[in-house]
């Protein structure tokens, strides 16, 4: 199973290791599923974590190992633009990465996507494949 993590749910890994989203990277890492990347989502990523409003809870080398690894273990995809219009521009790369690379996205965001099966709450993903 391929997937594509939106960053919120990678920040939210970070946060909160018992939660959900720290439970499917759990599984990138354990090699249960492949992350689905490019160096777009790779610096997303890296921008993001690097906000001071998160700097007090995520360890900077846990980031950059993290994406180190992502760039190691996971299948790099450098999709065409889609025309779809989403609220949030940026959130492209990781639409068009998921759809071209028939992977599932994650994100804890997916009023911003259109409605379509491939993108899933982490939840939702967590109770499909333990079900």
């Amino acid at each position: 199973m391929r997937l594509v993590l939106d960053t919120n749910v990678v920040i939210s890994a970070f946060i909160n290791p018992k939660g959900k989203p720290s439970q499917i990277v759990k599984l990138i890492l354990e090699r249960k599923a492949e992350i689905c990347y490019n160096s777009v989502i790779l610096s997303e990523y890296e921008g993001v974590m690097l906000r001071p409003k998160f700097s007090e809870k995520i360890n900077i080398n846990d980031i950059r190992q993290f994406i180190s690894l992502i760039g190691r273990i996971g299948l790099s995809y450098n999709p065409p633009t889609s025309r779809i219009r989403l609220p949030d521009e940026s959130d492209h790369i990781f639409y068009d990465t998921a759809r071209g690379s028939g992977s599932l996205l994650i994100s804890g965001n997916i009023k911003h996507y259109p409605k379509v099966p491939f993108i899933l709450l982490p939840d939702e993903f967590l109770k499909q494949i333990n079900s």
